[in-house]
């Protein structure tokens, strides 16, 4: 399986944004998953915290663990803006991530249908 890393914005200036932002990633990352991919979504990183919420995390634990699997990805895929949302190019994190890809060479898509395309052949 392609293993695809699934970036965008996460963060926002209050909760309904950040689980806007969750629940879209989700969804894409679903799609790939549907598509036959093998999605990494740092978005998921949610339920650590809701099921350990005694727990002392660190967002850079997080950040950490998400480039971890962004090393080992084959891939990585951008979620697209929606009205209403946080755009990725707005997004510091993404921006990194975007970054330390192009650092290793990895192919980024920001279409779904153009990552499909290029990995159906």
């Amino acid at each position: 399986m392609i293993r695809v890393y699934v970036a965008g914005a996460y963060s926002d200036d209050n909760v309904i944004g950040v689980l806007k932002n969750i629940g879209r990633g989700e969804y894409y990352a679903s799609q790939l998953f549907i598509n036959g991919f093998a999605p990494f979504t740092p978005w998921h990183d949610k339920t650590f915290v809701i099921n350990n919420w005694s727990a002392n995390f660190h967002v850079s634990d997080f950040y950490e663990y998400s480039l971890a699997w962004l090393m080992v990805s084959d891939c990585v895929f951008i979620v697209p803006n929606h009205p209403g949302l946080k755009n990725w190019e707005d997004s510091v994190g993404t921006l990194e991530e975007i970054k330390k890809a192009k650092e290793l060479y990895l192919p980024i898509f920001y279409s779904l249908e153009d990552l499909i395309k290029h990995y159906k052949k």
